[in-house]
């Protein structure tokens, strides 16, 4: 839509068109009124020329054969402005009348005689204009070498259509001014529905949305969300909108929260070998009588050591956020959970460790050896970790028709009910403070979170269960051949030599 239509509103623009569509309805049916009763009354009139024609044959049949007589004019009960006309063999006329309006028959003149040639006497009729007469309707007939011409005025008819046509001009235009009116109002009427919407989408766009907690949005009323009608559709979809919108901004927030508390959980996890290695360069900067440089060195390789674990932690999880792809190659999970069980045993032989191969067929999956096995080798630390001497861990590998499950359970007092939804979550732990007495073993707080990305990213799933005397995680990973992982550089691990599966072991 184009011109000074599209910048008006939509209550204007349906109006007009309603009203251009009733002028043009209006229109055509005076218009085919009029030529319907045009056509009738000219039919009626024809049909009376045709008569007076007949009888003024008639008349002169019974007279003398003479051109120039006109018996019908003088005949009794003529209407005025009848014409008559006698022609001879070429068509030309050789005497006419019309009955004048004191009713005596008059002589047409020269001019008005011109103006009624050229009329053939074979019964159809003819439109002419008269001078000084007006407008006629005549035919002309012929019989046994006579031939007459008749004609009645047609200013009745015009009169009669002409008035036909004002008096639907005045009903049409009254119409049509009701029509408007009622139009006007029903569009109203229906369309404030549409206008509360558009208010509600106003407060909305004025609502500060780039800041704070956004909830509490204005919403359509439920009257207007009805989705019988196309108004309480726009009205329902923008309610739905304004829902997505919330729980968007509302994501978008704890995700911003969530980077703020893990941003300032890596500087201070960083910032405390970082302290610990000032020290120590400050320390033997002022002397060696303050501190040993051998205790010295050896505290320093420590935390710089602390501290490239935890960057060497966040970086792998920074490559597993971007969906970059890790080493793909078959592994046997029965031998990867055997070396990590054997591996923690000999860093915490104050637990009881147990393996249990539960197996109908070989646990084989495509993957990154190295990186499932950091993933195991962190629950099974995080068993070591947080539970008391003496605690039972078990490790149990199994197959099922879709997929190789790994389990680590233990005995321990379980995991808070208020940590297990954000278990997984980066730099959670227990102790939510970020001074802690001893943060080697209690940790940074992202083992279980690279645990759960690593599997994630071999298009598995790690779940967690705990309560009180049982806590169990569960790896859930596809078979060899439903998954491909592309190469690329990850950070080396030792290797470990392989271990025979057995059906059932205790360490």
């Amino acid at each position: 839509m184009n011109g000074p239509l599209k910048s008006t509103s939509l209550r204007t623009r349906l109006l007009l068109f309603i009203s251009a569509t009733l002028v043009a309805v209006c229109a055509a049916m005076t218009l085919a009124t009029v030529v319907a009763q045009r056509a009738a009354l000219l039919g009626a009139l024809d049909e009376r020329v045709t008569n007076a024609a007949e009888r003024s044959l008639g008349g002169v049949s019974v007279g003398p054969r003479d051109h120039t007589d006109l018996a019908f004019p003088r005949e009794q009960g003529q209407a005025v402005g009848t014409l008559a006309a006698r022609l001879d063999g070429d068509g030309n006329i050789t005497s006419a009348e019309v009955i004048g309006a004191s009713g005596d028959p008059e002589t047409l003149s020269a001019e008005q005689r011109a103006a009624l040639g050229g009329i053939a006497p074979d019964g159809s009729t003819h439109t002419r204009s008269v001078p000084g007469l007006g407008t006629y309707r005549i035919t002309a007939l012929s019989d046994d070498g006579l031939y007459v011409l008749t004609g009645l005025p047609m200013d009745d008819v015009q009169d009669m259509i002409g008035g036909l046509v004002l008096v639907e001009a005045v009903v049409a235009a009254a119409g049509l001014t009701v029509a408007a009116c009622v139009c006007a109002f029903v569009i109203r009427r229906q369309l404030r529905p549409l206008g509360r919407v558009a208010a509600t989408a106003v407060e909305v766009s004025r609502s500060p949305l780039d800041r704070g907690e956004v909830t509490g949005l204005t919403r359509v009323p439920d009257r207007d969300t009805d989705p019988g009608s196309e108004a309480g559709q726009v009205g329902a979809a923008l309610n739905r909108m304004i829902d997505h919108v919330e729980a968007s901004l509302a994501q978008r927030q704890r995700s911003e929260e969530r980077m703020r508390r893990f941003l300032a959980d890596a500087s201070h996890e960083l910032r405390t070998p970082l302290a610990s290695i000032a020290g120590y360069a400050e320390l033997m900067n002022r002397g060696t009588d303050r501190i040993e440089p051998t205790l010295a060195w050896r505290r320093v390789s420590a935390e710089s050591a602390r501290m490239t674990g935890l960057v060497e932690d966040l970086l792998l999880l920074a490559r597993l956020d971007e969906g970059r792809p890790l080493e793909s190659a078959e592994v046997d999970l029965a031998a990867l959970v055997a070396e990590a069980v054997w591996d923690a045993r000999a860093a915490g032989e104050d637990h009881n460790w147990q393996l249990a191969l539960l197996l109908d067929a070989p646990a084989l999956v495509t993957g990154d050896e190295a990186r499932l096995h950091q993933a195991l080798a962190n629950l099974l630390a995080n068993a070591r970790v947080h539970t008391p001497v003496g605690t039972t861990v078990t490790a149990s590998v199994e197959t099922t028709a879709d997929h190789c499950v790994i389990r680590v359970r233990d005995d321990g007092p379980g995991i808070p009910p208020a940590l297990l939804p954000s278990v997984f979550e980066r730099f959670t732990r227990a102790d939510s403070s970020r001074a802690r007495a001893n943060p080697h073993e209690s940790g940074s707080g992202l083992g279980l979170a690279i645990a759960a990305a690593i599997v994630s990213a071999h298009g598995g799933r790690l779940d967690v269960t705990s309560e009180p005397g049982h806590t169990e995680f569960t790896i859930e990973l596809p078979p060899t051949g439903t998954i491909e992982l592309p190469h690329i550089d990850t950070v080396s691990a030792p290797s470990v030599p392989s271990t025979p599966t057995v059906p059932s072991l205790s360490v």
